[in-house]
Order: C-alpha cells, then sequence, then structure tokens
C-alpha cells in the first residue's frame, strides 16, 4: 500500500539535489532523520557540503536557520541563550540562543569543550533548554545537524558515549564523482544554488508528516528482526559496548520513516538493513585489539546481518497504531 505523499516527498528530495548534486542516498538519510524527528551527526572532511545540505533543507521546509560554529571559547549560554537584567522593567528578561530554530548546524562540535557540548543535550533529548532553572520549550519542528571533522584531532574534544547516542544517525558525504562534480561547476557558474531555493512544503506540513511516520506499519517479524540485529551487537566478540534499547528504538523510526519517504505505509525488511550502519554504527564501541586488526563498525554490523535471519513472511498493511 502507497501513501499519498510520495510525490511531496521527491519534491523535496530533488529541491535539496539542486544543491548538493550527486548524493541521493546521503540527503535520503538526511530527510529520514527529519520525518523521524531525530537528529543527525555528519562526520567527514570539510568542503564537501555539510554546511549546503543542512541550508538546503532549511530552505525547502520554509523554517528558521540557524548556524552555531562550536570553538574551544563557547559557551554553554552562546547556545542556549542567557538572562540579562532589564534595569527599565527591573526585571530579568530571557534572550534566546541560536538553538532557538527549526533547523540548526552546530558546526564542528567536536572543537568546544565537554561542558558546551552537554547544553546540547536537553535540547537534543528534551527538545528544551533550561536557563536560570527556567524550562523554555523549542518549538517543532526542531532540527539539529551536527558536523565534525574526522582528520584533526588535535585540539578536539570526542563526543562522548552518551552524547553520540543522542544522534539517531551518523552519516558521512564524501567527495563527489567527476561527473557531478563538473556539473556542480556549470551550476555556480552565475550564482549559488542556494540563493534561489525555493521552499517546496511548510512546517505545518512537515509536522503533518512526522504524525503519519509514526503510522507507517511495522510487522511483528520485522520489529523481532530489528531486536535480534541490536542483540547481535552486544554478544559479537570484537565489541566492547553494543547498543543500547535507544539504539532498536532508533532503527524502529528509521525504518518508519524510511518506509514513508520510499511512499510506502509499511516496513519491509530492505528498509531495515540499509538503515542499520547509519543508525547503529556510532552507538557501538570497538574492542582495541579489533580495531588494531582493522575492524570497523561497518565490518561488525555486516557480519551481525549475516547471521540474523530475515524475515521472509510479514504483512504489508496500514496501521493505526504499531
Amino acid at each position: 500500500m502507497e501513501n499519498r505523499y510520495g510525490s511531496q516527498m521527491e519534491s523535496l528530495l530533488q529541491n535539496v539535489e539542486r544543491v548538493l548534486i550527486g548524493k541521493r542516498e546521503e540527503i535520503e538519510l538526511a530527510v529520514v532523520g527529519l520525518l523521524a524527528g531525530g537528529h543527525v551527526l555528519l562526520e567527514d572532511v570539510p568542503g564537501v557540503g555539510k554546511t549546503m545540505l543542512v541550508r538546503a533543507l532549511a530552505k525547502s521546509i520554509g523554517g528558521s536557520f540557524r548556524r552555531i560554529q562550536f570553538t574551544p571559547d563557547l559557551l554553554p549560554s552562546d547556545v542556549t541563550g542567557i538572562s540579562i537584567y532589564n534595569q527599565k522593567t527591573m526585571e530579568f528578561e530571557f534572550r534566546p540562543g541560536p538553538i532557538m530554530a527549526n533547523v540548526v548546524l552546530a558546526d564542528e562540535i567536536n572543537r568546544t569543550s565537554p561542558k558546551t557540548q552537554a547544553s546540547l543535550l536537553e535540547a537534543l533529548e528534551e527538545g528544551s533548554v533550561t536557563v536560570d532553572g527556567t524550562t523554555y520549550e523549542l518549538q517543532p519542528p526542531f532540527f539539529v545537524m551536527a558536523t565534525q571533522n574526522p582528520i584533526e584531532y588535535e585540539g578536539t574534544f570526542p563526543l562522548p558515549e552518551a552524547q553520540l547516542d543522542r544522534f539517531l544517525l551518523k552519516l558521512r558525504i564524501g567527495y563527489p564523482e567527476r561527473k557531478n562534480e563538473l556539473e556542480m561547476l556549470d551550476r555556480i557558474r552565475e550564482e549559488h544554488p542556494i540563493k534561489t531555493l525555493a521552499t517546496v512544503t511548510t512546517l505545518e506540513e512537515l509536522l503533518q508528516w512526522q504524525q503519519e511516520v509514526r503510522l507507517v506499519y511495522v510487522d511483528p517479524s520485522i520489529k523481532e528482526y530489528m531486536v535480534e540485529l541490536v542483540l547481535g551487537t552486544r554478544t559479537a566478540r570484537e565489541v566492547y559496548l553494543g547498543a543500547s534499547p535507544r539504539g532498536s528504538i532508533a532503527l524502529y523510526r528509521t525504518a518508519q520513516a524510511y518506509a514513508f519517504l520510499q511512499g510506502r505505509s509499511f516496513v519491509i525488511p530492505d528498509d531495515v538493513k540499509k538503515l542499520v550502519l547509519p543508525t547503529l554504527g556510532h552507538r557501538i564501541l570497538i574492542k582495541s585489539e579489533a580495531r588494531l586488526s582493522g575492524k570497523t563498525a561497518k565490518h561488525v554490523l555486516q557480519e551481525v546481518m549475516r547471521n540474523v535471519p530475515v524475515p521472509v513472511r510479514y504483512e504489508h498493511r496500514q496501521a493505526h497504531s504499531s
């Protein structure tokens, strides 16, 4: 059964592709994070289009966009906001920080101190920030895409496991193919496509899509498949720390969002297999001896998928709850 939003999903993807050429799969995964109501961590080298991807998403949905450049001297209040005393009214007034936007780019998040990194935790998990004892709700939709450079480690603060776990997906963009890089030069000849990028949906429609995603049907056999995959990360001999139950929830939500993005009202096993690495790869820790022998999270997850039987019988239907 198809959902009625397939053409709108395609319009959204094609709109972002005007800015990020030849990266359909990466754009799809970023939109999956947006539809699932989660947040995305982009780890890649400078100059491959991380900022452009976030800006294009913000313009496509007509949402407010803010960029936070993380530096070693950035304070938590620079992210969340601060209360300032107004001498005229003799009261403290809250000045919201850049986190108060629909789409937030947290650029080079591993360059700031753990204290400032932690100031994002409440926003990512609870959708709110607390300043001077007062909690301020972030207006939905709220989507954070954080970036980090995997090359430069000097002067950086790697994200702790607790904070990595808050990101629904971890992606890489990678360099474009030769033909796509040539096309990119043609497109920016007069001006960058981001300047004329159209808005193809509204925030209200996006919120409706996020509600519809929760209704995408997941057959019990596919739920079992998801849980077995997560359990497999906990028993793999190369793994020091496996995925938590939050990993099972993340795989469930991203599979629903990916099925919705493909125009379906039900999840199939291929949806789950496609999302295992970006959803679980950053949630497991590989033992040091395994890393020294060249093992990565990708190798481990591929082995887990080989060992877990794929469901062959499952229902295709829409459900009001699943």
